[in-house]
C-alpha cells in the first residue's frame, strides 16, 4: 500500500478524468464511510443560489456519489484511504 499526503490525493482525484474511485473518510459524526464517487458531473443548485463559501478554502471537494446518485462533499482533513486506478493509497 502506498502512503501519500492530502495534496497528492487531490491531484490524483483531479487527474482521474471522470473515472470512478473509492475513498474512506471520517464523517462529522465520527463514523467511517466508504464513498464510491467520480468527478465530471456538474452540480446545479436546486434553488439557483450560489454557495456561501468556496469549498477549496475549507479543504473540501464536490464529488458525485455513485451509490446515492447525488452530490457529496469530501473533506480532505478526514480522508483515510483512496483507491484509484486499481491502486490503494493510505493518506498521512
Amino acid at each position: 500500500m502506498n502512503i501519500i499526503n492530502t495534496d497528492r490525493a487531490k491531484e490524483l482525484i483531479s487527474q482521474s478524468n471522470g473515472r470512478i474511485f473509492s475513498t474512506t473518510f471520517i464523517k462529522k459524526d465520527n463514523t467511517l464511510r466508504t464513498l464510491t464517487a467520480r468527478l465530471g458531473k456538474k452540480y446545479k443548485s436546486k434553488t439557483d443560489r450560489n454557495a456561501p463559501y468556496k469549498a477549496q478554502n475549507y479543504n473540501l471537494m464536490h464529488l458525485y456519489d455513485m451509490r446515492k446518485k447525488d452530490f457529496r462533499m469530501l473533506n480532505f482533513n478526514t480522508l483515510q484511504t483512496l483507491t484509484i486506478n486499481k491502486t490503494k493509497y493510505t493518506i498521512k
